[in-house]
């Protein structure tokens, strides 16, 4: 054997040597010596106060404040649970991601972030088990009057609204897409930003004549508004049942540890019950710890407005597990995720139904069916509420009803926009709606409980040529026809009322009807 065949065998026999001695360090260092540890560990350690830690993810939004409050803490400390935090920045992607993988066990969602997340991932892996609260007018559309003046100003090639992407904000504007008639908006119709804060600064520098919306969130809705010329163009005040925040769990937890957190949603209630009368106090104390930074009194003050969080009664509204006399006109849940669902399809965020139909299967009612049976209310265990023996439920919060109008307050409405429906027809030459229309106008009258703060003008239109009297006689029946269809279907008759239209073009849409939604001005 020569010396340089030699040499080489010693050199694989030391390299196999040193993988063989690499591959048993391996195994000790992470295997044998970690399993000693523990059991070191173990022996020499105690037993965690908690029997089971729900990881939550979650970002520093003001309407989780009272999941993440010290009152929840505590109460859920008492019965050895413990939540831990983990802000993903509102990575809704990443968050269905983590449910899916079980690295986290709640989360928390806008409905319509929780349905485009499971879209994207072809399943959804948590349900919905709590409704959290709604926005009313944290959210809003600002722009400048001499820009855009009212909703239908951006109907038009050169408008955008500048709004921060997978949030809220893009989600009010495609409820305004689904809801408005604007066919000359261009497809480009949304200019991004990284946040609230950036889109306040690209409303403080623009001309104050361009054809742009702005979509924030407080407290720069508030600061927006103290520039010359500011106005609100729409708010989630004016919206019902679209910005909804929920609280879901990973469908094996609710599997294998539904009576604990039946014991979350129970402490979950319980502490929004105490908070009632001191949001702001906790909002800024939240804000504080979660958010970032401080907010000041006034700040915290708008914010709290801009919130609804919802109470127990409300919760069993929207699952549907009160009488219809207790819900007022609470939506159910099955009904927003619907509606919400076919807003991200009208706007084209997804090109079908992720659901199938079954909006039912992505939310649990059984937790809260069982705190009703048990006739739960949230003042009993509370020690800061002690010596409150037969209390009742807070009730649902009052349903707004628009107040009758004058004939001159009807022809003083300040416009707001065209409503985006397929044109109603009629029988030739009459005033019958046709069975599909019949169909719209009930699709109609259950879009317009969505949009609670509007009165409706139903526009019958004449066609220009012919007849001039016989054409507005026949704009006139089709109206009323149209109007009385609306109340048939549940629309207060205070909100709605018939027009005729100036005559118009020949073609089909100078005989149907248009629908204008309007408000008093202010």
């Amino acid at each position: 054997m020569s010396r340089e065949t030699k040499s080489k065998q010693i050199i694989v026999a030391v390299v196999i040597w040193c993988v063989v001695l690499g591959g048993i360090a391996g195994v000790y260092r992470f295997v044998i010596s970690p399993f000693f540890f523990d059991r070191l560990e173990s022996s020499t350690g105690s037993d965690s106060q908690y029997a089971h830690t729900f990881r939550v993810a979650v970002d520093s939004f003001s309407g989780y404040s009272i999941l993440r409050s010290s009152v929840l803490q505590d109460e859920l400390k008492a019965d050895g649970i413990r939540l831990r935090f983990e802000d993903d920045q509102a990575d809704y992607a990443g968050r269905m991601k983590a449910l899916e993988s079980g690295k986290a066990d709640l989360a928390v969602f806008t409905i319509d972030s929780f349905i485009a997340a499971g879209a994207e991932m072809g399943s959804f892996p948590a349900s919905i088990i709590l409704v959290l609260d709604e926005t009313q007018g944290a959210d809003a559309v600002v722009a400048y009057e001499s820009g855009i003046s009212k909703m239908q100003d951006m109907d038009h090639p050169d408008a955008q609204f500048v709004l921060t992407p997978d949030s809220p904000s893009e989600f009010l504007a495609r409820v305004i897409l689904a809801q408005f008639s604007l066919p000359s908006l261009p497809d480009n119709w949304a200019r991004e930003e990284d946040g609230a804060e950036k889109v306040y600064k690209r409303f403080k520098s623009a001309r104050q004549n361009e054809k742009r919306a702005y979509i924030l969130w407080e407290p720069y809705v508030s600061q927006a508004l103290e520039e010359e010329g500011a106005h609100v163009l729409l708010d989630s005040s004016q919206l019902k049942g679209y910005i909804v925040d929920v609280l879901v769990a990973r469908r094996e937890v609710l599997a294998e540890q539904g009576d604990t957190l039946a014991k979350v949603v129970e402490s979950y209630l319980r502490a929004a019950y105490s908070y009632r009368s001191r949001m702001v106090e906790l909002v800024r104390e939240d804000a504080k710890k979660f958010g970032g930074g401080k907010i000041s009194g006034d700040q915290a003050k708008r914010l709290v407005e801009g919130i609804h969080w919802k109470n127990t009664q409300e919760n069993y509204a929207h699952f549907g597990l009160a009488p219809r006399t207790e819900s007022k006109d609470i939506q159910h849940l099955e009904d927003i995720v619907e509606k919400i669902t076919q807003v991200l399809m009208t706007t084209r965020a997804l090109d079908r139904d992720p659901l199938a139909g079954k909006p039912n299967t992505i939310y649990y009612d059984d937790i809260l069916r069982g705190l009703r049976a048990e006739d739960f209310h949230p003042a009993r265990k509370l020690s800061i509420l002690g010596g409150v023996e037969d209390p009742t439920l807070d009730p649902v919060a009052a349903a707004l009803e628009l107040p009758p109008l004058s004939d001159e307050q009807w022809d003083n409405l300040a416009q707001v926009g065209e409503l985006r429906v397929k044109p109603i027809a009629f029988g030739r030459g009459g005033a019958r709606i046709n069975v599909q229309s019949q169909r719209e106008l009930e699709d109609l009258a259950k879009r317009l409980v969505s949009l609670p703060s509007y009165y409706v003008v139903v526009v019958g239109n004449a066609r220009a040529e012919g007849n001039a009297d016989a054409n507005r006689t026949l704009a006139e029946q089709r109206a009323a026809a149209t109007v009385t269809a609306l109340r048939d279907r549940g629309l207060h008759p205070n909100r709605v009322r018939a027009r005729t239209g100036v005559p118009s073009a020949s073609g089909g849409s100078a005989q149907s009807v248009s629908f204008i939604v309007g408000q008093p001005p202010y």
